[in-house]
């Protein structure tokens, strides 16, 4: 007689199968949501759980003439591990339909409304299960990174500014001389007024000798007007705030460098981590990243050039955020499109094994090869068109003699400028 193993939200099934009649032979009921969801589990990934395994060692006839498995891969093992013959394919497919037509016959222990309630809580436990992500792999925290740095970024920069306009108009030659404005933060906080010039000895430590050697001779012959302790105090806060916030972002940096090293090393690789993170914010997020076409890569962040151009019927944009990848800027300016047409296409291969491959693979070092390989071409190969007018340099091939004693004996010279291929 033949049998078919078939799982119902309840748990186990085993069925006998005579012609077109099926009736039950033994089933095995999960005995807690756990055991369920763990043997559903196992059962997706056509793997023998315990409590299946222990299901069939006891119930299974000695004489059996086939068991059906809708799984061949389950199968196989089920052949390997009981030696009983198994049938799949299509032949199993035929009896599992007529099992799926007479599931309310054939279980008749256990109720219809059992049966939904079950399948209710397998339902939630399973996309609970699916969703249960590693911490290392949530590209969410890579969008609220980046998002929070470009903020940190406007408000260190309006901090900044307030501090040069504010502490200017006590040493108006300070903002000269010192032009980086963390650095200008640190010397406004260490020197506090400039009558104190005289007795500071950490200007050296902050802009080098040769900077505080300036700001102390500007010190003594400064213009600017004296100001209260209070407003001293106050600048000197706003000074401290600035600081921090740099340093809360050298440290915001960091941690997103990492985190795209853990995610998506393979899209780092290619553009390194803030276009890699500024591709993933705009895409919503890795994955949405990899089901993008290498086109739309391309012009990720210039939505509005794109959608005004073809509005007025004008060329398209050729780049967006890639334009600031290294190898796009390292580019000649008539090359710049091609560049980035290039490195688009590899790195949406980038983020698509990221985003899907189940094993560690790092082919990005490679992918970069190649689009630096494409980089140095555009300085030694030339394309021509069918004008013969070069279009990026000269070809070093062209031979100007004689080119001028082709002209002269009446031959055209035509295969001089043939497109080359790049």
């Amino acid at each position: 007689m033949s049998y078919a193993l078939t799982e119902v939200p309840a748990g186990f099934a085993l069925v006998r199968v005579q012609g077109t009649k099926t009736a039950l032979h033994s089933l095995h009921k999960f005995k807690s949501s756990k055991e369920a969801v763990d043997s559903t589990v196992a059962l997706v990934q056509s793997e023998l759980s315990k409590p299946l395994k222990k299901f069939l060692k006891k119930n299974l006839p000695e004489s059996i003439e086939s068991l059906a498995v809708l799984d061949s891969k389950l199968g196989k093992i089920i052949k390997q591990d009981f030696s009983v013959p198994v049938i799949h394919g299509d032949d199993a497919l035929l009896i599992m339909r007529q099992i799926r037509a007479d599931i309310d016959d054939i279980l008749t222990e256990v109720s219809q409304g059992q049966m939904r309630q079950t399948t209710l809580g397998l339902s939630h436990n399973m996309n609970r299960f699916k969703l249960r992500y590693s911490p290392d792999k949530i590209d969410q925290m890579i969008v609220q990174a980046i998002s929070l740095l470009d903020d940190l970024d406007k408000e260190l920069n309006k901090y900044a500014m307030r501090a040069r306009e504010w502490y200017g108009w006590h040493f108006p030659e300070l903002g000269k001389i010192v032009t980086d404005n963390i650095e200008y933060a640190k010397v406004a906080l260490a020197l506090r007024t400039r009558d104190h010039i005289e007795t500071i000895d950490t200007l050296e430590s902050i802009v080098g000798e040769d900077v505080a050697e300036r700001v102390k001779i500007a010190a003594r012959v400064s213009m600017g007007t004296e100001i209260s302790e209070e407003d001293v105090s106050n600048i000197c806060q706003l000074c401290t705030e600035v600081i921090s916030t740099h340093q809360y972002r050298e440290q915001l940096n960091t941690y997103l460098s990492n985190r795209m090293r853990a995610i998506a090393p393979n899209l780092t690789t290619m553009v390194g981590e803030q276009i890699g993170a500024r591709l993933i914010q705009k895409a919503g997020s890795l994955l949405s990243l990899a089901k993008f076409p290498a086109s739309t890569v391309q012009i990720l962040g210039a939505e509005k050039a794109l959608f005004r151009a073809l509005k007025k019927k004008q060329a398209t944009p050729k780049y967006g955020i890639l334009y600031n990848a290294s190898l796009v800027s390292q580019a000649a300016a008539n090359n710049k499109g091609t560049m980035s047409r290039v490195l688009a296409a590899k790195t949406a291969l980038s983020a698509r094994v990221d985003s899907f491959a189940e094993t560690e693979l790092h082919p990005a070092a490679e992918f970069r090869e190649k689009v630096t390989e494409r980089l140095s071409a555009f300085d030694k190969i030339v394309a021509y068109g069918k004008s013969g007018k070069a279009r990026g340099g000269i070809n070093p091939a062209y031979n100007r003699d004689a080119a001028v004693k082709r002209s002269r004996d009446g031959s055209s010279g035509g295969d001089m400028y043939k497109r080359q291929r790049l």
